[in-house]
This record gives structure tokens, C-alpha cells and sequence, in this order.
């Protein structure tokens, strides 16, 4: 069984580095055949259902930031990492806002400069990724002070 995802896959994300991230909204039910995760970063308001495999919650509320934004840089990095031989999932509920933030910082931690992290996300995941402008400065302040 490969470790990484097939990067035609909905979802999936290639990052400039070759790594794969998989973005999801986890209020679509998956898939029963679906390749599962070998890890997941959840950024949710409220924590999430268990499920069978390794993940990581993030108090992120809809339309918001994350709540400790020191613990969530730590496991943005951590996902970042592991993406480099695992299947890592990045999901909230709609699969836009939370997700395409956190997946535009895994691009900043990738290499892609700040100010065009949104783009890229948008570009190659969803055009309505990163849905307020928190969450773009967000982004922005990712790649210039670590938050």
C-alpha cells in the first residue's frame, strides 16, 4: 500500500516540494472506498468524532483563526513534516476557509512566499479557498513572524 495520495485524487494538493496534502470538508461523508489518511489535522471548534487513524485537533472556529495559534503553527509544521512519507489529511467542516488557510501555510513552509500563498492554494485547490480577510492576513503574518 503507498504511503502518499495519488495526486489526481480530489482533493489533493502537490505542493512545490512534491509533497501531498489532501484537503477535505468533513461534513461530506467519505467516500466508504476512499484512501483514508495515515494522519489528519482537524481544525475545528469543537473536537472531532474519533476515527482510525492518527490526528491532531486544532480549536479553530468557522470564519475564525485558531484559537492558540503557537500550538497551531507547531502542528501545521508537524503536518508538513509527515506529509513527507504519509497520507496527511487537512479537513474542517466545509473544506474551504480552515483548510485552504492551513494548506496555504503548509505551502509557505514548503518555500511558496507569503503574499502568494492564497493564490496558490486557490490555484490548485479551490478558487474559494482562505474565505476572510483574517484569514489571508493570516497567512501573510505565517510567513513573516511564525505565528
Amino acid at each position: 500500500m503507498s504511503e502518499h495520495w495519488d495526486a489526481r485524487d480530489a482533493g489533493v494538493l502537490r505542493l512545490p516540494s512534491g509533497r501531498l496534502v489532501r484537503g477535505r470538508g468533513l461534513r461530506r461523508v467519505l467516500d466508504p472506498t476512499a484512501v483514508r489518511p495515515s494522519y489528519a489535522l482537524y481544525l475545528l471548534g469543537s473536537q472531532p468524532s474519533p476515527v482510525p487513524w492518527q490526528f491532531t485537533w486544532i480549536r479553530w472556529p468557522d470564519f475564525r483563526l485558531p484559537a492558540d495559534r503557537p500550538a497551531a503553527r507547531a502542528a501545521l509544521a508537524g503536518a508538513w513534516e509527515r506529509a513527507a512519507d504519509e497520507r496527511v489529511e487537512v479537513a474542517c467542516g466545509g473544506g474551504r476557509g480552515r483548510t485552504g488557510t492551513a494548506l496555504a501555510c503548509l505551502a509557505v513552509l514548503d518555500g511558496v512566499p507569503a503574499d502568494e500563498a492564497v493564490e496558490f492554494v486557490r490555484r490548485h485547490y479551490h478558487p474559494r479557498a482562505v474565505e476572510t480577510p483574517w484569514q489571508r492576513r493570516y497567512v501573510r503574518r505565517f510567513g513573516e513572524t511564525g505565528v
